[in-house]
């Protein structure tokens, strides 16, 4: 069944603290978008993840995943915070003002916030703007953003702010010493941090039937990129979610020999758009 997102401009669907018994389908923009949300099979307290889609006018919208820090207190809240100030900045924004500024200015609004509290919460974040056929990502740790055409050729994926993320990057890491690595779950940036920091990407094309990926690390933690491309990169969108959700989740629950197994939040969000204009640029 699809939902639909409200047609108007400066309306959101946030996700808060949500357990979806299966990925939820909504028209958003000139595209479809799922999203999924559950908590760590191995607990029983909050998913401390939060994320949202959120429209700004006709053509552009934004996507965004908040992954509280699970061991920090008020990780919840934490990203709660950053979802609830993103929303309320992007949707009561001056139209004359750029979706790029509002963005910025929102993280830093949450990044504020949570630093006035004194409690040390944190979360870390990965936002994609979405503008007609183009988009930007900004992301603070280890949430990642992934593009992918329909053949599986990656053509965007974000570098996680964190020792075995850059580790990866440099070459001292391949992808399966990761996952097993000690370090695994440390991340150097974050929001509620006064050395926060934001990375932004470059305008990239998204064309027709490329697959657009926001998720928190929990994704990551129990699928391979190679694995993730493959479920993500064609078919019906919201099988393609299922997909996702039903194997992370099983591999979450039961370790099994030569996969990966770390237990953890889980979050995501699928977009594909319809067919862009023939020779689109972004700028």
């Amino acid at each position: 069944m699809v939902i639909a997102l409200p047609t108007r401009a400066g309306e959101a669907h946030s996700c808060i603290n949500q357990n979806h018994g299966d990925p939820v389908l909504y028209q958003f923009l000139q595209g479809t978008a799922t999203l999924y949300s559950h908590r760590s099979p191995d607990k029983s307290g909050d998913n401390e993840d939060s994320a949202a889609l959120i429209r700004f006018n006709e053509d552009s919208g934004v996507a965004v995943v908040a992954d509280g820090l699970g061991g920090v207190a008020g990780g919840a809240e934490a990203s709660r915070t950053v979802i609830e100030t993103l929303v309320d900045e992007i949707t009561s924004a001056q139209r004359s003002m750029t979706l790029r500024d509002i963005i910025l200015n929102g993280i830093d609004a949450a990044n504020r916030a949570l630093l006035s509290r004194g409690l040390g919460n944190a979360t870390t974040l990965a936002i994609t703007e979405i503008n007609s056929h183009c988009v930007r990502t900004y992301h603070i740790g280890d949430a990642v953003v992934l593009v992918t055409g329909q053949r599986g050729k990656v053509k965007l994926q974000t570098l996680s702010h964190s020792p075995t993320g850059y580790a990866i990057e440099s070459g001292l890491l391949d992808e399966d010493e990761a996952m097993d690595h000690e370090e695994r779950h440390l991340v150097s940036n974050v929001v509620g941090s006064p050395e926060m920091r934001i990375e932004m990407g470059p305008d990239v094309v998204l064309a027709a039937r490329d697959t657009l990926l926001v998720a928190s690390d929990g994704l990551f933690d129990n699928l391979y990129v190679e694995e993730i491309v493959e479920l993500s990169r064609k078919g019906v969108l919201t099988r393609s979610a299922k997909m996702l959700s039903e194997q992370a989740a099983a591999r979450m629950r039961t370790a099994q020999q030569g996969a990966p197994s770390h237990p953890d939040d889980l979050t995501f969000i699928l977009y594909r758009r319809d067919a862009p204009p023939r020779r689109a640029v972004c700028g």
